[in-house]
């Protein structure tokens, strides 16, 4: 099947399987590798991508039914070669050790900063317990997002 989507600010172009889910066309047609695939069954998070603005696991969306839409993956949220203040924020708070489950919750934590610049920690840990980490625990990956909501609000701000 034909399909058609922004992805990151560019436009993807191609002739993909009618079963192909979106994270294989991302890693696979895109070679966009930042979007990691692990339990494919939308339950660890790692596929986390964001569609139109909301977090999605692309484990269990198809790439057919992303055409027509944005797709915004971990590559597409840094500002070129600098760090976007949410990943330096993780990068401060040493919330990442082996780093597989890091671009699922960037992902996820974006998209809740974008709507909840304001949001508090409970909001956070409800929003990121559908991620799982088998390394760092959780306490600097929330401590990570309180620390970047500041750049959200003053976003918003503007």
């Amino acid at each position: 099947m034909q399909v058609k989507m922004t992805v990151n600010g560019k436009v993807f172009e191609a002739d993909v399987p009618s079963r192909l889910n979106l994270a294989d066309c991302i890693r696979h047609d895109m070679d966009l590798t930042g979007t990691h695939v692990a339990c494919e069954h939308g339950v660890c998070g790692a596929c986390t991508v964001l569609v139109n603005g909301e977090a999605v696991r692309s484990c269990l969306m198809l790439a057919v039914q992303a055409n027509g839409h944005s797709v915004v993956t971990v590559e597409g949220l840094s500002n070129d070669d600098e760090l976007s203040a949410l990943q330096a924020s993780f990068r401060k708070h040493n919330a990442l050790q082996c780093g597989f489950c890091t671009p699922g919750f960037i992902t996820t934590a974006h998209a809740l900063l974008t709507k909840e610049p304001h949001c508090d920690e409970d909001r956070i840990r409800e929003v990121l317990s559908g991620n799982l980490c088998r390394c760092t625990g959780y306490v600097p990956i929330v401590q990570a997002v309180l620390d970047a909501r500041v750049a959200y609000q003053q976003v918003g701000a503007k």
